[in-house]
């Protein structure tokens, strides 16, 4: 039954990539309408209002693991200011590239953080990720002021990643509560940059008549890439190491140029089609190893009951004579 859950929420995560790799022509389309900061408070907002009730199952928490929490959200505010504005001083293939860089910093955060090493098959997938995503760039790379908050975003989305399994690990704290308290961060962050330092991104909601197509970009943020794609998320790194969840969504670059082609009409080249194919084959890789491994720990924990149950047996035996 386990076994089988785990392979649910690793199909989940591939979901996701797909979701989160459409979300950037539709976010690009939305901009069009209205600024980037008064968006994502817009977009956030509504997902906290939606997820307030869940904020009941925290209301013990002490001071400091609120400050956990808050935290957390705070590295997500930033890799939404960074990535959302970096993109928009960039080209498409960098930000692709730079965003799956995300891939490599995983594990080597995790590793200085969570002190878990990665495995021999982690770090093949992880190189095996970052070729993908660079040929699925066009093989070519030019470093620019965008270039770096892209690579910014992509530090912080591994930060990400460590942070919410080493808050959902320590603490009783539901993926559901942890996308609440993330969204208000980053909704209440983002009106108050806005106000405070760049009025100009603070403005009236657009009216529904005549931006239907706005409203209804609106609700799929909000629906699909805030409210589904995080709570799948954070169910995924309370249940999963974050090496492995970032391995997994490392293929949201491939669902990018697919939905490019369908919805946008732009072309790949074969070289790009081979890059999205590494990265294909590097979540597969990430989630054979994931089920192996599931199969081990399980075995052990057998094995070290049955040890246990022993040797409690054993000491009951001396204590009755």
């Amino acid at each position: 039954m386990r076994f089988r859950f785990n392979i649910s929420a690793d199909l989940l995560l591939l979901v996701v990539a797909f979701i989160w790799g459409t979300s950037y022509a539709v976010v690009k389309s939305a901009l069009v309408v209205y600024p980037v900061l008064a968006l994502l408070a817009l977009r956030f907002g509504i997902t906290f209002v939606l997820l307030s009730p869940s904020l009941w199952s925290i209301r013990g928490l002490s001071l400091s693991q609120w400050g956990r929490i808050v935290g957390a959200g705070c590295v997500l505010l930033g890799i939404f200011l960074a990535e959302t504005f970096g993109v928009g001083m960039t080209t498409a293939s960098n930000a692709a590239f730079l965003i799956s860089l995300c891939v490599v910093m995983t594990p080597l955060v995790e590793w200085a953080w969570l002190r878990r090493m990665p495995r021999g098959i982690e770090w093949a997938a992880t190189g095996l990720s970052v070729l993908g995503a660079f040929l699925l760039g066009g093989g070519r790379f030019h470093f620019t002021p965008g270039d770096a908050l892209v690579v910014l975003a992509a530090l912080l989305r591994a930060i990400n990643v460590c942070a919410t399994k080493r808050v959902m690990q320590n603490q009783a704290v539901s993926p559901l509560a942890m996308t609440a308290v993330q969204s208000g961060v980053v909704s209440l962050g983002c009106a108050m940059l806005a106000v405070s330092v760049a009025r100009s991104q603070w403005q009236p909601l657009p009216a529904f008549a005549g931006n239907e197509t706005f409203w209804m970009i609106v609700v799929y943020l909000v629906v699909g890439c805030t409210l589904f794609a995080f709570f799948v998320q954070n169910y995924a790194v309370s249940r999963s190491t974050p090496t492995r969840v970032a391995l997994l969504m490392g293929s949201e670059p491939v669902f990018g140029a697919v939905f490019a082609c369908a919805w946008l009409g732009e072309r790949v080249s074969v070289l790009a089609s081979i890059g999205g194919g590494l990265i294909v084959l590097a979540s597969l890789l990430a989630s054979i190893h994931g089920k192996d491994r599931r199969n081990r720990d399980a075995i052990s924990e057998v094995e070290e009951s049955k040890t246990a149950g022993h040797l409690t047996y054993e000491r009951r035996e001396r204590q009755a004579l």
